[in-house]
């Protein structure tokens, strides 16, 4: 090899200096992730290696102290104690991380890759606050209560006229497609959260008619704040963030031979749009409250909101 600039230095040439060894044990890892078994479930035995490695890779490369990590356990516990079936702490921590709203992203683009999923309607996350077997009711039912829309004028001034359609791909109307339809109240808590509200208000479950059409009354739900005594509200005041959501609507949209979709309706004047704590507003799911005139159920607003579905 011929001779460098350095190698004619006066002082001859520089010593190569030896790298110094690594801080942590660079075979720990591989160690961890040969533990597993063979006989191991085969998903796990794929995503495992993975999970580890980003796992342990981010511990070392921010030092991660015994008590640091020891108070992520506690916050993790804490979330656990704190959830039952009316509320999900866990599923909320995973919400303002963005977790949930990148997994539904990530399942949305995987289960529609080969179908017509530019003309489906986007899903938007399920969040913490769903219950399972609403009231099925009839159309043009309301979901709100009558004893409150008679005393409260924030109910009242928010009754809205909520329409749509079901529809395949191709624009054909869906018939007796299930919509389960649910929303916060005036004062921003779901009825879980409100010893105020019945049981199952502002929640319901409507099928739709011959032509894919449904048709309910709801309220024009406010922003609201996500819960912030528990561990995701604590977790937000020490990284600075605001805990609002901006004004939405629930649904999860079923019909045989049809991919569920659980998704959300986003109010177009809501200033929390473009800073969701949670991540989950997506262009097609804004829609405009309207002022409605001479609705016969005294309504102030309405909203239309078709729902695409993609084939299973």
């Amino acid at each position: 090899m011929a001779p460098s600039a350095l190698d004619n230095h006066p002082d001859g040439p520089e010593p190569r200096r030896k790298a110094p060894p690594p801080l942590y044990d660079p075979d720990f890892t591989a160690n961890v992730i040969a533990a597993t078994g063979p006989a191991a479930h085969p998903r796990l035995a794929k995503i495992m290696p993975s999970l580890l490695r980003h796992l342990h890779d981010f511990a070392r490369e921010v030092h991660l102290t015994a008590d640091e990590w020891m108070a992520a356990i506690d916050m993790i516990n804490e979330a656990g104690r704190m959830s039952d079936d009316r509320r999900n702490e866990t599923q909320l921590l995973c919400d303002i991380l963005g977790l949930e709203s990148l997994v539904d992203e990530i399942t949305s683009k995987q289960t529609t890759l080969h179908s017509e999923k530019d003309s489906t309607t986007s899903s938007a996350i399920l969040g913490p606050f769903h219950r399972l077997d609403a009231p099925i009711l009839s159309r043009d039912t309301s979901i709100v209560s009558s004893s409150l829309l008679e005393t409260s004028p924030a109910y009242r001034d928010s009754l809205t006229h909520l329409t749509g359609r079901v529809l395949d791909a191709n624009g054909k109307p869906l018939t007796g497609a299930i919509l389960d339809v649910w929303h916060a109240a005036p004062n921003g808590m779901y009825e879980q959260q409100d010893a105020e509200q019945p049981d199952m208000h502002l929640r319901g479950r409507f099928v739709t008619d011959s032509d894919g059409s449904y048709s309910l009354y709801c309220l024009r739900p406010p922003p609201y704040p996500i819960p912030d005594e528990g561990p995701a509200g604590k977790l937000l005041k020490l990284l600075d963030r605001h805990p609002y959501r901006p004004a939405h609507i629930h649904f999860i949209v079923s019909k045989e031979g049809y991919r569920t979709l659980t998704t959300q309706l986003f109010d177009a004047e809501d200033s929390y749009l473009g800073n969701d704590s949670v991540f989950a507003v997506k262009r097609d799911l804004v829609a405009s409250f309207n002022e409605a005139v001479d609705n016969e159920r005294g309504a102030r607003w309405r909203v239309n909101f078709d729902v695409v579905l993609c084939d299973a």
